[in-house]
């Protein structure tokens, strides 16, 4: 009836009922538009539904269906009817002669080509981008005649010609400045009939040519691109995709042997540079750019992407710092000259975690004078930073609005620049302090999870520490450092150590899940289980345990008990049910009464039945 039994499924969630080597919109396969298909009836060879195998094979290539993220094929269900199918890899790739480009960087550099030939037409196209005032982009002269394409002010953009009739022009202005260091597109036309000009999509200037008077274009200077030779102001900035006439001029093999020109074009990063996210840093490239995210604590192509891990009890990461100056044999005896100028100005600390377990340990940062940095959820859920210095002593801060071991995903942010200290949980400001005076110097580690050595701890945070980390920490960073994503990503080059079991996953993922499938799934020590307790056992736990054990064995005591009782009452409900049927027979005379107690012995007896086989 027309309704097709196969078709695919693109980007925008559309079916799609083409096929590879067919075209968009047409209900066909390859041969179908080939005329060669198997069947002539079918426009496709699958279609003809013969006995032996057959095949559709051709390339997608309609970039705005792609990719490919279902295939659907139906009408199998019948008996020798089969199908199978193959998708090869979606392939990206870029226009060389699109993104060749070269930078331009003082008003007197050039390129030189040979002369352009445009006696009858001229087709020129290119993009620049700019923060000069004016300059000029091409220039090519003849003896009297010449062509000249220019922005000869922030808001306009001119092309001059003169074929011996006199100089005109075109120009086109914009609304908004053009110089504002984003591309623009330029082409400008010129033939027997007219001169045009189109500057992006703003409306086209065209001027038309005299009926009479000189038409051919004579030229016999050299081409010149992003400078002039008549002394006028030169092009600063880039210029990519020039084409003339149809034909590229490759600037950047060209620019490689211009002094004051560049191949390539730097600044894609001054209008594409905010989407690296996350500290990542966007690096120039002769055709586009990329997003460096090596300082960040996330990764992919836009480091957005989250680095995240499961702890079970006991897991740790520990980052070694390097030491900030070298201890040589003529320092000094105080350990402290080592360190007198290595004070940190600032901690930049963010990281996301998931838990359900209470007194947790998260992050410890330690020094070589014995300070440290603790952050914690204490045994009610809230969250704790501590700050132990030698001068102030220790310093609490609690955050309590709720209680953050509830199985979800919450961010902190911890900022000290100088004295003055910023707490952020879940994108909210929670706390502000200004230190008196800080000096937390000489960095020695960084740990997440469990802490070994943990001598120097106060009573509260060794109590987080006995039972570690449990649960998800996701894109930990401090300053420049990511040392979960060191841990799993470089493990073998970076100055980290893992203990315990780290296993990778994705705390978002895990929180959208069910929590007792999670558990399941990651972990046989339960990281996210209901128990709330990791203590070593002790006589007391093990005193618990015996009465549970005892109460346990006392309640199936007394369920046997009662089963045995409900056994023995049917079987005496049943012999007295006998008995009665044999008097019935004996005395018709009591029928009615015996009926009466038949009946109600019956429903006794079909409610104990019903009781006995639950």
């Amino acid at each position: 009836d027309g309704m097709p039994f196969a078709w695919w499924v693109g980007r925008a969630n559309e079916k799609h009922l083409y096929w590879g080597g067919s075209l968009p919109g047409i209900q066909q396969c390859a041969c179908g538009l080939e005329e060669s298909c198997l069947d002539m009836r079918y426009f496709c060879n699958c279609d003809a539904d013969r006995e032996e195998w057959t095949n559709d094979t051709g390339l997608l290539a309609f970039k705005d269906h792609l990719p490919v993220t279902q295939i659907v094929i139906t009408d199998t269900n019948r008996s020798n009817s089969e199908a199978a199918w193959k998708i090869g890899p979606l392939r990206c790739y870029g226009d060389r002669q699109f993104w060749n480009a070269a930078s331009f960087n003082t008003e007197a550099s050039y390129l030189h080509f040979p002369t352009f030939h445009a006696e009858v037409s001229a087709d020129i196209s290119f993009f620049f981008k700019t923060t000069a005032v004016s300059g000029v982009f091409l220039e090519n002269l003849g003896i009297k005649d010449f062509i000249r394409v220019e922005i000869s002010s922030p808001k306009e953009i001119t092309f001059s010609i003169d074929v011996g009739n006199g100089p005109t022009g075109a120009t086109v202005q914009s609304p908004t400045p053009l110089n504002d260091n984003q591309w623009h597109y330029v082409r400008a036309e010129r033939n027997l009939k007219q001169t045009s000009l189109q500057v992006d999509s703003l409306p086209k200037k065209v001027l038309e040519a005299p009926a009479e008077g000189h038409f051919r274009l004579q030229l016999n200077s050299q081409l010149f691109v992003g400078g002039t030779a008549s002394r006028q102001k030169g092009f600063l900035g880039c210029i990519r995709s020039l084409r003339l006439n149809g034909q590229k001029l490759d600037l950047e093999e060209r620019a490689k042997m211009a002094p004051g020109v560049k191949p390539g074009c730097p600044g894609h990063c001054s209008s594409y540079g905010n989407l690296c996210h996350n500290g990542g840093k966007c690096v120039e490239k002769y055709n586009g750019y990329s997003c460096d995210c090596t300082n960040s604590a996330y990764e992919g192509p836009f480091c957005k992407e989250e680095v995240s891990a499961l702890f079970e009890a006991g897991t740790s990461i520990t980052y070694i710092f390097q030491e900030p100056y070298p201890v040589t044999k003529n320092a000094s005896t105080s350990s402290s000259a080592i360190y007198v100028d290595a004070v940190m100005s600032k901690e930049n600390i963010a990281f996301s975690f998931l838990t359900a377990h209470t007194p947790s340990l998260l992050l410890y940062i330690n020094t070589y004078f014995h300070e440290y940095l603790a952050v914690i959820l204490s045994k009610n859920g809230s969250l704790q930073v501590r700050y132990k210095l030698s001068k102030d002593g220790l310093l609490i801060f609690t955050i309590d609005s709720g209680n953050f071991a509830n199985r979800e995903l919450h961010h902190v942010k911890i900022n000290r620049e100088g004295r003055e200290l910023i707490i952020q949980v879940d994108q909210v400001l929670k706390l502000k302090h200004n230190f008196s005076e800080i000096d937390f110097k000489a960095i020695k580690s960084l740990t997440l999870g469990k802490v070994t050595d943990s001598l120097s701890l106060d009573p509260e945070v060794s109590k987080a520490n006995a039972y570690g980390f449990t649960g998800c920490l996701s894109s930990v960073q401090y300053n420049h450092i990511a040392p979960l994503k060191a841990a799993l990503r470089h493990p073998s080059i970076a100055p980290v150590t893992v203990k315990g079991s780290l296993t990778e996953s994705s705390c978002a993922s895990i929180m959208e899940a069910d929590v007792n499938t999670v558990t399941t799934i990651y972990s046989s020590s339960d990281p996210f289980g209901k128990t709330d307790e990791r203590e070593p056992l002790t006589n007391a736990v093990r005193s618990d345990s015996a009465v549970i054990g005892g109460v346990i064995a006392v309640v199936i005591f007394i369920i046997f008990s009662i089963i045995a009782i409900m056994s023995r009452f049917l079987y005496q409900h049943k012999q007295a049910h006998r008995s009665s049927q044999t008097k019935e027979k004996e005395y018709p005379e009591n029928l009615e009464s015996s009926f009466k107690a038949d009946i109600d012995l019956q429903n006794t007896v079909s409610e104990c039945k019903r009781e006995y086989f639950i």
